[in-house]
């Protein structure tokens, strides 16, 4: 059997053989929108839970625009311009708009990084670009404390606008339940504090903090506090297919328009699965998203729903920039020297986060499901021994090596990684 991975920019092909018993899991086709540019016109002028983008935008001096950094493949280029269309024949001014990178705490994304965020046509001249910068103290306006005691602290330039609107991309996310909406806000355009608070051990801890769920979902219950002194705040929210294509864009409000969207995105998203496999095999996503080893946990927590205790789940993922930060190589760092039990033992009690070792928790639920084994040609073999995970130099071989090891040929793969929800269906 053939299978192409998402893996880098190009694919991986995975040849497994033919007489084993294979699961390859992938979400149900969604359909393609026959006209992206038209579709996007037509959202903004058919709104959920607000007006439409003109009526919101007319009277108004300032907007700013959040949109997520290249870690997220959005399809900007098609957003922007219909979006900035509509606050021109609403009167503003080009020079009042502001399009912000919601970074969180990633690098800023300039140059050809920048283009690739923004689309291939530039924007209309007048409308400033910048990056946001969460540790710049002064670049952050303090609008209190959320009940669980987070500070509010988020970037002065969304929160003085008169119109403020995220673009994002609703997909299965790992804490948050699905991505978008109020996750461009916070952590994408919050102070280094908020994000670390609500990045705690404690309560990424909790069960319901996982992919697919929002109701009860301690991680979404906090961002919708930090929204609230910020809100009206509108949103533009885009699905898109394994090919990167648009298959949905709504706009509106920010709370309902981005409930409608994850509603579809679940339909589509998450996959039954009718047991648990002593081996899976699953992607990085491919690029951007397999960039780095940090974004490649992701894919380790997803797989792992469906992973016979004790199994072994490989995981392929190019990892062409690298680890990831320094504060990630860090905590990994401490994950090797003290072992995963020991390491969370350190981060329980924590009020706030250090930078990144999130990350490094959320690995340690895979690691807790079975072993887990990497396959890379991105990262160094210095940088190979701070991942946790055993290193692979041929997927393949190491994937028949383990089968004939357990002599079981039951394998579940996972082409599209992250972007999907695995689930086991088989009573425990």
């Amino acid at each position: 059997m053939q299978i192409t991975l998402s893996y880098g920019a190009t694919g991986l092909s995975l040849s497994l053989p033919d007489p084993w018993d294979v699961h390859v899991v992938r979400k149900k086709p969604m359909p393609a929108l026959d006209d992206p540019a038209g579709a996007v016109r037509r959202a903004l002028a058919r709104p959920e839970g607000s007006d439409t983008l003109r009526a919101c935008a007319r009277g108004k001096k300032t907007a700013c625009i959040l949109v997520c950094d290249v870690t997220r493949p959005v399809p900007n280029g098609l957003i922007l311009p219909a979006l900035i269309g509509e606050l021109a024949a609403a009167g503003m001014e080009p020079e009042r708009i502001t399009v912000l990178v919601a970074t969180g705490l990633h690098r800023p994304n300039e140059g050809a990084e920048l283009k690739e965020v923004l689309g291939d046509d530039p924007l209309p001249d007048g409308v400033r670009v910048a990056n946001h910068f969460a540790r710049n103290d002064t670049d952050h306006a303090d609008l209190g404390q959320t009940p669980g005691g987070t500070p509010i602290l988020l970037d002065r330039r969304f929160v003085k606008a008169d119109l403020r609107i995220a673009v994002g991309l609703v997909e299965p996310h790992f804490m948050a339940g699905y991505s978008g909406g109020r996750k461009v806000v916070a952590p994408g355009v919050a102070h280094e504090r908020t994000i670390s608070r609500i990045h705690c051990a404690r309560l990424l801890a909790e069960q319901r903090a996982a992919a697919g769920i929002i109701e009860g979902n301690p991680l979404h219950e906090e961002l919708l506090q930090i929204l609230a002194p910020v809100e009206p705040v509108l949103a533009v929210n885009a699905v898109i297919d394994e090919q990167r294509r648009l298959c949905r864009i709504n706009f509106g409000d920010i709370r309902e328009s981005h409930r409608a969207a994850a509603a579809f995105c679940r339909r589509y998203a998450e996959v039954p699965v009718p047991r648990r496999y002593p081996t899976v095999i699953a992607s990085a996503g491919g690029y951007p998203l397999d960039a780095t080893y940090y974004q490649t946990v992701k894919a380790m927590v997803a797989a792992a729903n469906i992973l016979e205790p004790g199994g072994a789940l490989f995981v392929a993922s190019a990892c062409s920039e690298g680890l990831g930060s320094p504060e990630y190589a860090k905590a990994q760092r401490r994950l090797v020297r003290l072992g995963p039990k020991r390491f969370l033992d350190e981060i329980r009690s924590k009020e706030s986060a250090a930078v990144d070792e999130w990350q490094t928790q959320m690995q340690v639920r895979a690691m807790r499901a079975g072993s887990v084994r990497l396959f890379t040609e991105g990262l160094t073999d210095q940088e190979k021994s701070l991942t946790g995970a055993v290193a692979v130099d041929s997927l393949e071989d190491a994937v028949r090596k383990w089968v004939d090891r357990t002599g079981d040929t039951r394998v579940a793969v996972i082409p599209e990684g992250p972007y999907l929800i695995p689930r086991c269906t088989k009573s425990e």
